[in-house]
C-alpha cells in the first residue's frame, strides 16, 4: 500500500462517527439498501443496521463499493437492532409521520443517535415507532407526500452533518485504536481478508497501523495448518 493510499485510508477512519447510525426496517428493494449505504459513507457513519423484512429476504449487506467502508450489521427482528443502539446509549429518531413528529431539524444529532428509516411502501413498522424517541418528518410542499427512502435519509444525514461539523466531532479520531487497526488492515489488505475469511482463518497479527506484525511466521502457519481459526 502506498504512502499516499495509507494517508486516504487514515483520513477517512479520523472523520468516522461510532455513535452516528442507520436502521433500516425492512427497506426490501437492494438499490434502496446500497443507496443508504452510500449516503451513511459520505457523512462518516461507520457500521449501519438492517432489518429482514417481512418476506423474508436476507441483507447480505454487499453492494458495489461502498459496502467495503460501511459495515452492514443484519437483525432478524428490530428488537435485536434496537438492544444494539441503546446498548451503546443511543437515541432513536424515525422517520415518522404521526402526531409528535418535528421538523427533522429540531433535533439534536450531535447526540449518540440512530436514525431509523422505514420500508418504502409501509414506513417505519408500529414496534419501531413506539420505542423511538422522537419522530422526524421533512416538511413536503408539494403533492406528493413523501420522498424515496434513501433520498430522505441523505436529507437527514446532510443536518446531521451539519450539526457535528459545528460541534467540531470530525476533528478528532473517535474510533478507538483496536478499531482503527482492525479497519486499516481490512481496507489496506483486501486479498488477506478474503483468503482468511474463505478458509476460517484469523486475522494475522497486526500492528496499530494495520500492518501484519510476522508476515513470514503466519505464512508458515498457514502452510503447517495451524494457523487460528475463527468462523466469519
Amino acid at each position: 500500500m502506498t504512502p499516499e493510499r495509507k494517508a486516504k485510508l487514515t483520513a477517512v477512519l479520523n472523520r468516522r462517527q461510532p455513535d452516528l447510525t442507520l436502521i433500516a426496517d425492512q427497506v426490501h428493494k437492494p438499490r434502496n439498501v446500497a443507496a443508504l449505504v452510500r449516503n451513511a459513507d459520505a457523512v462518516g457513519i461507520h457500521r449501519i443496521h438492517c432489518i429482514a423484512p417481512k418476506e423474508g429476504y436476507r441483507f447480505r449487506g454487499t453492494t458495489q463499493g461502498s459496502d467495503r467502508w460501511v459495515e452492514t450489521v443484519n437483525h432478524d427482528s428490530f428488537s435485536g437492532a434496537i438492544s444494539t443502539v441503546r446498548e451503546q446509549g443511543m437515541q432513536i429518531y424515525a422517520a415518522h409521520f404521526s402526531p409528535r413528529a418535528v421538523d427533522y431539524r429540531q433535533v439534536d444529532y450531535t447526540l449518540p443517535c440512530a436514525i431509523l428509516m422505514g420500508a418504502e411502501k409501509y414506513g417505519v413498522s408500529d414496534q419501531a415507532a413506539e420505542q423511538a424517541d422522537e419522530h422526524i418528518l421533512i416538511p413536503m410542499m408539494g403533492m406528493v407526500g413523501s420522498l424515496n427512502v434513501s433520498t430522505a435519509a441523505g436529507i437527514i444525514l446532510v443536518e446531521a452533518q451539519q450539526q457535528r461539523m459545528q460541534a467540531g466531532l470530525y476533528e478528532q479520531p473517535r474510533l478507538s485504536d483496536q478499531e482503527r487497526a482492525r479497519k486499516l488492515f481490512e481496507w489496506g489488505h483486501e486479498k488477506l481478508v478474503q483468503f482468511c475469511r474463505e478458509r476460517n482463518l484469523a486475522y494475522p497479527p497486526y500492528d496499530l497501523d494495520g500492518e501484519m506484525i510476522d508476515a513470514p511466521g503466519w505464512n508458515r502457519l498457514v502452510q503447517q495448518g495451524t494457523a487460528p481459526r475463527q468462523r466469519w
